[in-house]
């Protein structure tokens, strides 16, 4: 994109092209807008992560079968036919990437950002793991493991990352509440925004 190009103009631009031309009509247009506003995202990912906080049978069950776990809260769709999850734990931290392209889990995370498709996080996160976490303000431990996962078009990967110390009074709600896209990616842990003492 080009500096200083406003990002709403380029949009209205071209979805006025678009009308334009005929190949598409606005309703179809409000229809996708309201989709990726209220439907799919991290939001679902967010819920499926403090469900399995709060649920240990519902975890087992998504950590042995992530797609059918997933699909039990009504999360399924394009982008998301064969999905598996990866537990972090304080021995081990999973990061995605997708080398190839931008392969995501679009019923749970939404569109892939911008950084993700980014051909320096994706070389760079499997060369040099630790140094690109630490960017993001995720430093680890060397006794922690971290374990870079590549996601295909054959399976895409979800991080459920470890529930932060604290928590265990609040609700699935406010769990949910907690946890980012970036998060469930495995670039950033999840904080409860309270310094540790």
């Amino acid at each position: 994109m080009q500096p200083g190009i406003d990002l709403a103009l380029r949009t209205e631009a071209l979805e006025s092209l678009l009308l334009e031309r005929g190949l598409a009509d606005t309703k179809t247009i409000e229809t996708f807008i309201g989709i990726y506003e209220t439907q799919v995202g991290p939001m679902n990912g967010a819920k499926v992560v403090a469900k399995a906080w709060t649920d240990p049978e519902y975890k087992a069950r998504l950590l042995a079968e992530g797609t059918a776990a997933i699909a039990e809260l009504g999360f399924k769709g394009p982008q998301g036919e064969h999905m598996v999850v990866l537990e972090n734990t304080p021995a081990v931290h999973h990061v995605v990437v997708c080398t190839l392209c931008s392969c995501y889990p679009w019923p749970v995370l939404g569109l892939p950002p911008s950084w993700y498709k980014d051909s320096a996080y994706r070389s760079r996160v499997v060369r040099e793991p630790r140094a690109v976490l630490a960017e993001w303000g995720t430093v680890l431990g060397d006794d922690v493991e971290v374990k870079v996962v590549d996601s295909s078009s054959e399976v895409r990967y979800f991080v459920l990352p470890e529930r932060p110390a604290g928590t265990e009074s609040l609700s699935e709600e406010e769990l949910a509440a907690l946890v980012t896209r970036d998060n469930m990616v495995g670039v950033t842990k999840v904080s409860t925004g309270v310094a540790a003492p």
